[in-house]
């Protein structure tokens, strides 16, 4: 896959950033009373695989003014290096604008994970591509991939013009586009005419496009897979949906998805498949050991993301791919930080040994 040379940045995003707080010790929400905070989205947390490697990452978002929540984010993008770049609002009374919340009980063995999302009032669905100078940012300054959330296309009908009117931007001044379908029903409701039409438009100039069978049958159409009575594995269900899927979006040069199975909240059967340049690549499913699940996918994405960016061969996008959201799974935090690419490679290659 050959990507735009002489960038300023090598992937960018549009985002949301929020606040994540969770329970110590992978207590409940209702019986907890101390939490560790984040600053958090599904967007920024795919940046942070590239971003921790030493490759230029740069989030497109907005903020409360004044607001410590949005000091705190702004922090925590310069620590994890992630470039940002957005203007600031007022909050206005006490019922304006603010930075969302998301409450998140991690589970543990029996007991599944719950996430409560408290986004009333959130500033980032105020998000416009007029915030921003997309001349400057892709044609003077460039950018290599443009990675793109149903959940921030989804958030609002401004986010939805926003990220369609970014990307139509971004592909006029070459860069790719990358697409997590990221189909969430909520977003959805009573919008999804409109929702179809957009996610449509953005993954038909898409050159990377990753979700699941239910994303790419409920956010573009695509009709399910066809088992003729018969039960089908995942992978296979998979590759019946993404021939359906390339038939119909044939700019897309890179399908993804993950493919997991819950054992329970500490273990998962996790595996991922992509389709590029005519061929499929996989690791087949393994149990992986489960501390927090939320990121994992978003890990997935950022190492495959990562992988292409690398110039590597696609089999090697699926394994760091793979491997990248392994790694999320055993992190606190739902974005990963690799210390080093070896990090990564130890984990797919099955070596937990010490390293001294």
């Amino acid at each position: 896959m050959i990507l735009k040379k002489d960038c300023k940045y090598d992937i960018m995003t549009v985002t949301s950033m929020g606040i994540r707080i969770t329970p110590v010790n992978r207590q409940p929400v209702n019986v907890s009373t101390l939490y560790e905070m984040q600053a958090t989205s599904a967007e920024s947390n795919v940046l942070n695989i590239s971003s921790a490697l030493g490759l230029k990452a740069k989030v497109l978002t907005k903020f409360v003014k004044d607001s410590p929540i949005a000091l705190f984010i702004k922090g925590e993008l310069r620590k994890r290096n992630i470039e940002f770049e957005g203007i600031d609002i007022e909050q206005g009374d006490p019922w304006g604008y603010r930075h969302q919340f998301n409450i998140a009980d991690s589970g543990y063995g029996v007991r599944g994970p719950r996430v409560l999302n408290d986004r009333a009032g959130e500033v980032g669905r105020t998000l416009s591509a007029d915030d921003f100078d997309l001349e400057r940012l892709f044609e003077k300054e460039g950018c290599r991939i443009l990675h793109l959330s149903g959940l921030i296309a989804a958030l609002s009908e401004n986010t939805s013009k926003c990220c369609l009117d970014i990307a139509l931007a971004a592909k006029k001044y070459g860069t790719a586009i990358s697409f997590d379908l990221n189909y969430r029903a909520s977003f959805w409701k009573g919008r999804e005419k409109q929702l179809r039409e957009i996610f449509t438009k953005i993954a038909s100039i898409s050159d990377i496009l990753i979700g699941n069978e239910e994303d790419f049958q409920l956010a573009l159409g695509i009709e399910g897979p066809e088992a003729g009575g018969k039960a089908i594995s995942k992978t296979d269900a998979f590759k019946d949906m993404i021939t359906r899927t390339s038939a119909q979006f044939k700019n897309v040069r890179v399908f993804a998805n993950t493919l997991r199975q819950v054992e329970n909240a500490n273990s998962h059967l996790w595996g991922a498949i992509i389709y590029a340049e005519g061929n499929w690549y996989a690791v087949e499913p393994r149990e992986i050991p489960v501390l927090d699940r939320i990121g994992g996918g978003d890990g997935f994405v950022g190492g495959l993301l990562y992988g292409i960016l690398k110039e590597w061969e696609p089999e090697k996008w699926v394994q760091f791919g793979w491997a990248s959201g392994a790694l999320v799974t055993t992190l606190m935090t739902d974005y990963g930080q690799p210390a080093d690419e070896e990090v990564i490679w130890s984990i797919y290659k099955g070596n937990a040994r010490v390293k001294r």
